[in-house]
């Protein structure tokens, strides 16, 4: 068996270790369930929605939920002020919320790890520059700044995912950065700089391999962020557009009708804090299974 071979099989072993102690807190494999629960929605919302969500019928305006008089289980969840059926809109949410997190994790993780790699490996003028950068956006309070930037960008999914992107990049970059701070002494690098090796190699191939669960983590718990975000900017009126629908965008259509529609808001609200919520505790258990600073 090969050196090669040997590093692959105790990468996998070490892997199973963590996933097997994730599984063991209760709390969080649970958690994982439900959002994973969340993603199979999104991903198959044409077939689990039971009708059209941007179907309208004002003879439905305000029905109310299945289990209350008046309602019908053909609406289990009632209607909205247009009479669309509230469970289909709720689904078909999931997507857009997904869509936008997954998105935005994964452009600010790129950006991030380039940059935070750059600066702590090359120090100098790159790690002061980059530094700055990142003190500057990080000064402004995020949603303001998101909302500033869809104030002059304008509505939209792709808007929503680059207005947040601008400032989401600075959380992994302090991580990678720091991360790479200590990485950089350490024996296996000193030995790939005797070597030879270019700094681009050093990077990517030996130092960004052994600092990714702590990226990992930290773009998990982002994720619940990013989707508050969104449904935020929705709820402003900033986010995206009818007719599609987006849970920020249900619960502000839902203010008016507080007192005699409840659930026109309420529902997409749960919707929102269970995913949240889900994603937040699932983050902490890979925190605790995958680092081993966090371990009792």
């Amino acid at each position: 068996m090969t050196v090669r071979a040997l590093d692959n099989a105790g990468a996998e072993s070490i892997l199973a270790i963590n996933l097997r102690r994730f599984g063991r807190d209760r709390f969080a494999a649970m958690a994982g369930a439900i959002a994973i629960g969340f993603v199979v929605m999104a991903a198959f919302a044409p077939w689990l929605a039971p009708h059209d969500p941007s179907d309208s019928d004002l003879l439905r305006r305000l029905q109310p939920p299945a289990w209350i008089e008046g309602g019908d289980w053909a609406f289990p969840l009632g209607c909205d002020s247009l009479g669309r059926d509230l469970l289909s809109r709720i689904v078909h949410g999931a997507r857009v919320s997904l869509m936008v997190g997954v998105a935005v994790v994964l452009l600010a993780a790129a950006v991030g790890t380039a940059a935070g790699l750059a600066a702590g490996f090359l120090r100098g003028a790159v790690d002061a520059v980059i530094s700055r950068v990142v003190d500057v956006l990080l000064g402004f309070p995020y949603l303001i700044f998101a909302i500033g930037l869809m104030g002059m960008m304008g509505p939209g999914i792709e808007n929503i995912v680059l207005a947040l992107v601008y400032k989401e990049w600075t959380i992994a970059c302090r991580v990678i950065r720091g991360e790479t701070l200590a990485a950089r002494e350490l024996d296996y690098v000193e030995a790939a700089r005797a070597a030879g090796a270019s700094p681009a190699h050093i990077m990517f191939r030996e130092i960004l391999p052994n600092i990714l669960s702590p990226l990992l983590v930290v773009a998990t718990t982002r994720m619940a962020t990013i989707i508050i975000l969104e449904a935020s900017l929705s709820f402003l009126g900033l986010g995206v557009q009818p007719p599609m629908a987006s849970w920020g965008s249900m619960v502000a259509d839902g203010r008016s009708y507080m007192l005699e529609a409840w659930w026109i808001s309420a529902f997409p609200g749960i919707a929102i804090f269970l995913l949240v919520l889900s994603i937040n505790l699932a983050s902490q258990g890979l925190r605790d299974a995958f680092d081993p600073r966090y371990r009792p």
